[in-house]
């Protein structure tokens, strides 16, 4: 995950990441330090007692650029001639960004790693995860089997798991509010509006403690940031959400489960990938 923050009065780097990063152990700001994962007005910084001026920038990258964790390959979960689904994790972009022109992708390291000299591969994302959700993501191996995948996109079933704040109560029950994307703060705004879309989202408990739930979440809709705007708006915002929520050392959203329909066939194909360690780690 990716956090940016703008330094509002004269401080130290450590101090200022303490209290910006709330919820943070400072073992883990200062691995993120040591692991060369924070940037100052896009230099990198290791010192925790770099002075900050105010109007500074300072980048906190859930991995450093160029690190061999980035670049290491992708776990696939399926591959045929005309799909492949990945596991990706936590803090890489599914495609390229133009905010984020210089960071790693998941298209391009996929390409990158199936690619032979003479050979290369060419894909196609059908869909996309946000940057700080582990789990499922798919890919097509042309434009025109992306294109099938999609005319059948409303059949698909997609399943998450998300760990948010407090105790929703009731336990199970739905979503049914519309999302318009503000496009100053990038942001999804909850509620009726000329622009707003349909969205829905059913959501059960699977376990839960005084303090946190782990639930599981089915998308009839699938807007973007659905899940954590929509978990957000009923009260209970995903763990590590710094958008909608509180940031943390990571997102509590997983993509647990794709169900579509292989095209040329009425077959159904289903990936699917348990939750990683650290997202688990968040629930405990």
């Amino acid at each position: 995950m990716s956090d940016r923050l703008t330094v509002k009065a004269n401080t130290t780097l450590m101090p200022f990441l303490a209290i910006q990063l709330q919820g943070w152990s400072r073992s883990t700001i200062k691995q993120r330090l040591k692991g060369g994962c924070i940037r100052v007005n896009g230099e990198q910084v290791t010192r925790h007692d770099h002075d900050l001026q105010a109007g500074d920038q300072v980048l906190v990258e859930a991995t450093a650029r160029g690190a061999s964790s980035v670049r290491s390959q992708l776990s696939i979960l399926y591959r045929d001639q005309d799909l492949v689904a990945i596991n990706k994790p936590a803090g890489l972009l599914s495609v390229a960004s133009p905010k984020s022109k210089e960071s790693p992708h998941a298209l391009g390291i996929l390409r990158d790693q199936l690619s032979r000299r003479n050979q290369p591969v060419r894909l196609w994302p059908v869909h996309r995860i946000d940057r700080d959700t582990s789990g499922v993501l798919l890919f097509a191996t042309s434009r025109e089997v992306r294109e099938a995948v999609m005319e059948r996109w409303k059949d698909a079933e997609k399943t998450y798991l998300a760990i948010v704040e407090g105790c929703p109560e009731p336990a199970a029950g739905t979503i049914d509010e519309p999302l318009r994307l503000d496009p100053v703060i990038y942001q999804m705004h909850v509620g009726s509006h000329p622009d707003a879309k349909r969205a829905v989202t059913h959501f059960t408990t699977e376990r839960s403690t005084a303090r946190r739930t782990l639930l599981r979440v089915e998308l009839e809709t699938g807007r973007q940031h659905q899940i954590r705007a929509h978990l957000a708006w009923l009260g209970h915002p995903v763990i590590g959400d710094q958008r909608y929520g509180t940031a943390g050392a990571r997102m509590g959203l997983h993509a647990l489960r794709l169900r579509i329909i292989k095209p040329g066939t009425n077959k159904p194909l289903v990936f699917e990938t348990p939750a990683p360690a650290d997202f688990l780690a968040l629930f405990r």
